[in-house]
């Protein structure tokens, strides 16, 4: 690890007026993935802005059936939460099973969702549930947050604040987890909403993104056989020593009839 400057601000302006000041600085939530991109010499970042002690980042709240959570709310206390366990069950449970108890204590959903690692398990919820996501310049609608690879809309300045979600009609993430780190080999998140069925696929390409071709047949019909008829694009999927993109592809679906059988 390189030498760096470290900063710990109390607050979001100063936090993105370090930012600013630094010649290539870098947030820091939980630390799952900077650290150790920093530890290996993969990243040097001249300054380092620990967000850690942003009281406004923190919590979370519920207004009607949409409900807010702070970007630097760990997974742990996603799962924990019983706000979060009486309206989307399906998020406690996806936020319960994200790696270990060392990672859940604390890795941050802001710091997962800022990163949109190809892997990672919000991403999926954000998309299916439509969740905002709050941030110092404004707000960024779900669907057009994860934009590549480990790439997002926010710009360079710009600080997650929190993350709202509605309330489904029902909801389930099924997930087939790679046995060592439990990153999705792939996921699916599926939402039955006001406006019809929203999936969110995440691990099986390299951006999570939604599954236009199952939302259509699913809407027409939910039901297991209805995923059975949708023809899933190979040649988008990803390929790699856990998977291959045709396992992938077959994965997408039993993920997706089994997250219909949780909604039934």
């Amino acid at each position: 690890m390189y030498d760096f400057n470290y900063h710990k601000p109390g607050s979001v302006d100063d936090a993105i007026k370090a930012l600013r000041k630094a010649s290539d600085g870098k947030f820091v939530a939980g630390g799952m993935t900077m650290l150790p991109t920093m530890k290996h010499r993969l990243a040097s970042p001249s300054d380092v802005i620990d967000l850690g002690g942003i009281k406004e980042l923190l919590g979370i709240t519920v207004k009607g059936d949409t409900i807010t959570i702070g970007a630097m709310t760990t997974h742990a206390a996603v799962a924990a939460s019983k706000d979060v366990q009486r309206l989307l069950p399906a998020l406690a449970k996806l936020a319960g099973n994200i790696g270990d108890p060392a990672v859940r204590n604390r890795g941050t959903i802001g710091g997962s969702i800022a990163n949109n690692d190809p892997a990672a398990d919000y991403p999926a919820a954000v998309i299916a549930l439509g969740a905002t996501i709050n941030t110092s310049k404004g707000e960024i609608d779900g669907d057009e947050f994860f934009t590549g690879m480990f790439e997002t809309a926010l710009a360079e300045d710009e600080l997650i604040i929190s993350v709202s979600f509605t309330k489904p009609k029902a909801a389930a993430y099924m997930k087939f987890e790679n046995p060592a780190s439990r990153y999705a080999i792939v996921g699916v998140f599926l939402a039955k909403t006001n406006d019809g069925v929203r999936i969110g696929i995440t691990g099986a390409t390299p951006c999570a993104h939604r599954g236009m071709r199952l939302e259509e047949a699913l809407n027409k019909e939910f039901s297991t056989a209805a995923v059975d008829k949708v023809i899933m694009p190979v040649d988008k999927m990803n390929a790699d020593i856990h998977a291959s993109a045709e396992y992938r592809a077959h994965l997408v679906k039993v993920m997706t009839q089994r997250a219909v059988e949780a909604c039934k």
